[in-house]
């Protein structure tokens, strides 16, 4: 049986099977490209809800795993030198399960570099600026009277989704097939719904945005992967 003991996380989160992937996550955009990827991928994991506060996120047990004190982290049993691995960063445990599994990553070197190019597009650049969007239009800043930063995000996040408006034209996907890149991008288009942005930044007018965005919706990996692990 597999030992995960070295783990101070598991005194807080047990591992009812220690032999499988666990997840520690919460739904949140990022949170979901960890669980959408291990759905997608059919890895066997489990999944231990991480709430992000502070008692969770910033708890003895969760920092022993991740010092940066943010969702999503896994521990793999099985990692790539024969002993358990833990790992953080949501795009980095999207590159590691997609080497681990031969999947979503392109067929060539090619290929590769182009997926990791739109994956880091996403990590500098579309969830640091529609989260700031988010904390602007519908959280606690929303309340500070000088409109400078609100309008910065907006415009931020319009220009943005430009840049995928015109990577869409004549491909389903952002590369040449479904890849770990459109698993890190598309579920912060989504969230622009939970924020009452699409208004504000024009979500009308990025067609081709919008048919990717229900692409990704429907395939089954996706809406299990976004429910785990549940919030309640």
């Amino acid at each position: 049986m597999t030992d995960l003991s070295d783990f101070p996380i598991t005194r807080r989160w047990p591992a009812a099977d220690p032999g499988v992937i666990q997840l520690y996550s919460f739904p949140t955009p990022n949170g979901v490209k960890a669980s959408i990827m291990l759905e997608e991928t059919g890895l066997r994991y489990e999944a231990h809800k991480v709430t992000l506060d502070d008692a969770d996120v910033k708890s003895p047990a969760f920092l022993s795993l991740n010092p940066n004190n943010k969702i999503p982290a896994i521990i793999d049993p099985h990692g790539p030198d024969g002993a358990p691995m833990a790992l953080f960063e949501s795009g980095a445990i999207l590159i590691y399960l997609a080497e681990k599994t031969g999947k979503f990553l392109g067929e060539s070197a090619t290929e590769r570099m182009q997926i990791i190019q739109w994956l880091m597009w996403q990590m500098g650049g579309v969830g640091p600026m529609f989260g700031q969007l988010g904390y602007f239009h519908a959280f606690g800043g929303a309340e500070i009277d000088d409109p400078r930063p609100h309008a910065r995000y907006v415009t931020e996040t319009r220009r943005l989704l430009a840049v995928l408006e015109g990577r869409l034209a004549g491909r389903d996907w952002v590369c040449d097939a479904y890849s770990i890149a459109d698993i890190a991008i598309a579920p912060w288009l989504r969230v622009l719904e939970r924020y009452g942005a699409r208004d504000a930044v024009g979500w009308a007018e990025y067609p081709r945005t919008i048919a990717y965005l229900d692409r990704f919706l429907a395939r089954p990996a996706v809406q299990t992967g976004l429910v785990t692990p549940p919030r309640d």
